[in-house]
C-alpha cells in the first residue's frame, strides 16, 4: 500500500513514526525512572520533564522533515518528472540543478545520461528524417489525389466504426453530424441496411450495392460496399448523385488504420490509455461565477490513439443570452456583436455532447467549465456522464503537488508554445490543452498508470488543488 503513495508522503511517515518512537522511548525511560524513585512528590517533575521532552522531540522532527522536504524530497520528485518528460514528452530543457544541489551527485549523473540519450535520439531522428521527409511527402499527394476525386469514401472496422473518410465523406457525414474518427457509423446511419449489407459482404466476399438512410431518416444514399481483401473491415463508397457530393471539397483525409483492429469493450476504467478517445475542450464566459454567468464560445478538439486528430475540431461562439461584460471582452475578445446569431447555450451544447460522444472529456480545470454544462443540462435534454480528466490533476500527479499547474506553467514544463493572439481564445486554450495531454499520456503509462482506472485513482489524492482553484 506504501508505495502507492508519493515520495513525499511516504517520507512524512517515516519522520512520523520517528516522532513516536521518540515520544514512547522518552515516556518509557521517565516513567522507569518515576518507578525507581524514592520520593513520590518527584511525579510532578517527571511529568514536567516529559512535555518538555516530548514538545522538544517533536520540534526537532518537524524541523529536520521540513529541512528534508525542501531539500531532498521535493528535489526527487522534480527531477523525476524532468526526467520523465525528457523520456516521454519529447522535453529537452535544462534540469533545475540549484534545486538539486543538496542531492549530491545525483541531478548531475542524471542531466548527464538524460543528454547521452537525447544525442542518440538526436542521431536517430537525423537518419530516419529523409525517410520521414519522403513518406510525409507521399501521403500528401495521395491525400491531395482523394479529396479531389469527387467520390465520397469511408472506411470502416468490422464493429462498424470510422477508421478513415475523406473530404466529400466529411460532408455526407456532417450533414447529419460531426465526422469524427472511432465514431460509429450507426451514429449517421440506421444500422438495418448497414448490417445486412455487411452480412452479405462477409459470406460472398464481393461487392454490395446498398441503400442507406440517415438515422434522422431525412436523407437516403446509394452506396457500394466493398472488401478490403485480408484486411478486417470494408470500404464504403457513396453515389456522387446520392450524396450531393462537391469536387471542390477541400477537407483533409482523416483516418487512423489502427482502429482497424482495435476491439474495445467494457467499463473505462478498465481501459488502457492508448484505446480511448479523448476530447479535449475549453470555454470562454462572461464571468467566473457558473451558477449565473454564461458560457460566449467552446472550442474543442479530438485525440485518438495519443494524437490530435487534425481536421476534427469545434470552434463554436455562443449566445449568453446576456451582455457581455467589457472587462471580459478583454481577455478573450469575443463582444456582443459577434455573437448576434450564433445558436444558444441548449443548441451548442447538444453540438458539443454529440462531438465528445464516447470520449473521455478533458479540460484544465474541468469542474469549472462542467458546471457551465450541467447548469443547462435539461435545456439541452441531454446527460453530461462521460468520464471526466483533469490536466490541473494530471500535472500533478506527474511534476508534483507543490509546483504551480496553471495552463501556463504547464505548457512552459513541456515545452509548448501558445500563439498569443489565441491565449484565452476556447480553441486556442483547448488545443494547448490536447498537446499536453499528448505528452503526458506516455509520462503516465511510464509511471505504470496504463489505465484509466488508474490515472483516476492517482488523481484523486490532488483534489484539494481544484478546491483552492474553484
Amino acid at each position: 500500500m506504501l508505495t502507492r503513495l508519493s515520495l513525499r508522503i511516504r517520507i512524512f511517515l517515516f519522520f512520523c513514526l520517528m516522532a513516536a518512537g521518540a515520544l514512547a522511548v522518552s515516556s518509557l525511560a521517565l516513567w522507569i525512572s518515576y518507578r525507581r524513585a524514592a520520593d513520590p512528590a518527584l511525579a510532578n517533575a517527571f511529568i514536567f520533564a516529559e512535555i518538555i521532552m516530548g514538545f522538544g522531540f517533536v520540534g526537532l522532527i518537524v524541523a529536520v522533515w521540513l529541512l528534508f522536504d525542501d531539500n531532498v524530497a521535493k528535489p526527487i520528485e522534480r527531477l523525476s518528472a524532468q526526467l520523465r518528460a525528457r523520456a516521454h514528452a519529447g522535453v529537452s530543457t535544462d534540469m533545475d540543478m540549484q534545486a538539486a544541489r543538496y542531492l549530491g551527485d545525483l541531478a548531475p549523473a542524471a542531466a548527464g545520461l538524460a543528454e547521452q540519450l537525447s544525442g542518440k535520439t538526436m542521431n536517430v531522428a537525423e537518419a530516419v528524417a529523409a525517410e520521414t521527409a519522403h513518406l510525409a511527402a507521399e501521403k500528401k499527394r495521395l491525400t491531395a489525389l482523394l479529396t479531389e476525386i469527387p467520390v465520397a469514401m469511408v472506411l470502416a472496422s468490422p464493429s462498424h466504426k470510422i477508421v478513415l473518410y475523406d473530404g466529400q465523406a466529411a460532408g455526407v457525414l456532417a450533414q447529419i453530424a460531426h465526422p469524427r474518427l472511432n465514431a460509429s457509423l450507426f451514429e449517421y446511419l440506421q444500422p438495418t441496411a448497414l448490417r445486412d449489407a455487411y452480412e452479405k459482404l462477409s459470406k460472398t466476399g464481393l461487392e454490395v450495392d446498398c441503400t442507406l438512410t440517415s438515422i434522422d431518416g431525412a436523407q437516403t444514399y446509394s452506396a457500394r460496399m466493398k472488401p478490403l481483401g485480408d484486411a478486417p473491415g470494408y470500404l464504403l463508397i457513396f453515389d456522387e448523385s446520392a450524396a450531393n457530393i462537391e469536387p471542390e471539397a477541400s477537407r483533409p483525409l482523416v483516418y487512423d488504420f489502427d482502429l482497424l483492429n482495435s476491439a474495445v469493450g467494457g467499463q473505462f476504467e478498465t481501459l488502457a490509455l492508448q484505446d480511448l478517445c479523448f476530447v479535449v475542450f475549453d470555454t470562454e464566459t462572461t464571468g467566473l461565477l457558473p451558477h449565473k454567468d454564461e458560457i460566449v464560445q467552446i472550442g474543442a478538439v479530438r485525440v485518438v490513439n495519443g494524437r490530435i486528430v487534425e481536421g476534427e475540431k469545434l470552434d463554436m461562439l455562443v449566445n449568453p443570452g446576456m451582455p457581455i461584460p467589457p472587462a471580459s471582452t478583454k481577455v478573450h475578445k469575443v463582444s456582443d456583436r459577434m455573437v448576434e446569431g450564433a445558436p444558444d447555450i441548449a443548441a451548442a451544447g447538444r453540438t458539443f455532447h454529440q462531438f465528445a460522444r464516447d470520449a473521455v472529456i478533458v479540460a484544465h480545470n474541468a469542474p469549472f467549465d462542467m458546471a457551465f454544462l450541467r447548469r443547462h443540462a435539461k435545456r439541452m435534454d441531454v446527460e453530461w456522464d462521460h468520464p471526466i480528466l483533469d490536466t490541473v490533476l494530471l500535472s500533478a500527479v506527474l511534476f508534483g503537488a507543490s509546483d504551480k499547474h496553471t495552463l501556463d506553467a504547464l505548457c512552459d514544463r513541456l515545452e509548448i508554445s501558445i500563439p498569443h493572439e489565441l491565449r484565452h481564445t476556447a480553441l486556442g486554450d483547448a488545443v494547448a490543452t490536447a498537446q499536453a495531454l499528448v505528452k503526458m499520456l506516455p509520462m503516465l503509462q511510464a509511471r505504470g498508470m496504463t489505465t484509466f482506472g488508474a490515472v483516476i485513482e492517482a488523481t484523486r489524492q490532488h483534489g484539494r488543488l481544484l478546491e483552492d482553484l474553484n
